[in-house]
């Protein structure tokens, strides 16, 4: 199968650039791994951003209240449900406001960082891609 994951590393963090959602999409169920989408436009605080991953990730209702909350949501509490396949997650349209300036989008991609390394070292596949609005 021909799939754009095929030049991108495992557990990594990158910048959407080429790729389409649908594209990635269509790629992580070929591969039998967990699509998980945010579409972040709507956002203008670290608030609306954690709320609108929490919702759209489908993620525990604890996940939205900071940035650690997301980290634990998405690592311990999934990896103790039973055996992963693998994740591809998309952060399109990440805000860059006053209200969510560079050092909240670098904290926020510094989770995902941490995520990948997380389901990395239990060789579990994790990428996230990520763009900006």
């Amino acid at each position: 199968m021909d799939t754009p994951l095929r030049t991108v590393r495992t557990n990594i963090v990158q910048s959407i650039r080429a790729f389409r959602v649908s594209d990635l999409q269509e790629a992580a169920q070929g591969l039998g791994h967990h699509f998980l989408y945010a579409n972040l436009g709507s956002a203008q605080t670290k608030q609306d951003v954690l709320d609108l991953i929490g919702a759209q990730f489908t993620l525990a209702t604890n996940s939205g209240k900071n940035f650690d909350a997301l980290y634990d949501s998405m690592t311990d509490p999934v990896h103790k449900s039973g055996p992963q396949p693998g994740f591809v997650a998309v952060l399109e349209h990440i805000p860059a406001n006053a209200k969510f300036d560079k050092e909240a989008r670098e904290q926020l991609l510094d989770i995902f960082r941490d995520t990948a390394d997380y389901w990395g070292e239990r060789k579990i596949p994790f990428r996230c891609f990520y763009s900006f609005l």
